[in-house]
């Protein structure tokens, strides 16, 4: 039995449009994560809230208030998707570190396990509940805390490069790197935090980009055209 945690872009499930819902890709994320549950992977998924929030661009906010609404844009993600993920056949629960009325249940280890065991797909929204962290951090404590085998971080760019390849066209893509040297080449993969916690855990990491076909399938079974990252 095998036990992952999915990291999804928000951007990239907005598509093309680059900002709210793209029901077709979210529709072909969910059946991609259909085969995995079918075949006996347990499955932990972790959305951004970049389709919605953008919240550290804006300097009239209060950081604090600004990272709250991204939480929240997280478990509007978080809840879209995972109905997407009922429609075609996936049984699911969305988790997060506060109450939200009756939208969601509150996040523990022990519930987390008790849905994995009944071959559901586990959201966890919200962040870590927190200011000052991001989903990254997020996405690296649940997988520390439910003890998944891997991260597979699903991303509009398909892989680690050692600069920008959005602005230097000559930027090379790493097929494997060291969590260690991300952390000592600053190179964006997770921010620091997440990159800092996955280290000290021996947590690995897929990197690769969401829009190629079959991409979360052929990442979890290693064939993957982007980065791994090493513990």
């Amino acid at each position: 039995m095998k036990r992952i945690l999915l990291k999804l872009s928000g951007e990239a499930l907005a598509g093309e449009k680059h900002t709210g819902f793209d029901e077709a890709t979210v529709t072909v994320v969910a059946k991609q994560v259909k085969q995995l549950v079918d075949a006996g992977t347990e499955v932990g998924i972790v959305i951004g809230g970049g389709n919605f929030w953008r919240g550290r661009t804006s300097e009239t906010i209060d950081r604090t208030k600004a990272d709250q609404i991204g939480m929240l844009a997280t478990v509007m993600n978080c809840i879209y998707v995972s109905e997407i993920f009922r429609s075609v056949g996936m049984k699911t629960a969305v988790l997060t570190p506060f109450e939200c009325g009756s939208m969601t249940k509150l996040f523990s280890k022990d519930r987390a396990n008790k849905y994995f065991a009944h071959s559901m797909v586990v959201f966890f929204a919200g962040g870590t509940g927190h200011p000052y962290f991001s989903t990254d951090t997020a996405t690296v404590l649940r997988a520390v805390e439910i003890e998944a085998d891997e991260i597979l971080l699903a991303k509009a760019i398909d892989g680690v490069y050692d600069s920008d390849p959005k602005t230097n066209p000559n930027a090379k893509k790493y097929d494997e790197i060291s969590i260690q040297e991300v952390i000592d080449k600053k190179l964006a993969v997770v921010d620091l935090t997440a990159s800092i916690m996955c280290m000290e855990n021996k947590m690995p990491m897929y990197v690769f980009g969401l829009n190629e076909e079959n991409s979360i399938v052929k990442a979890l079974n290693g064939e993957i055209n982007g980065t791994r990252v090493t513990v």
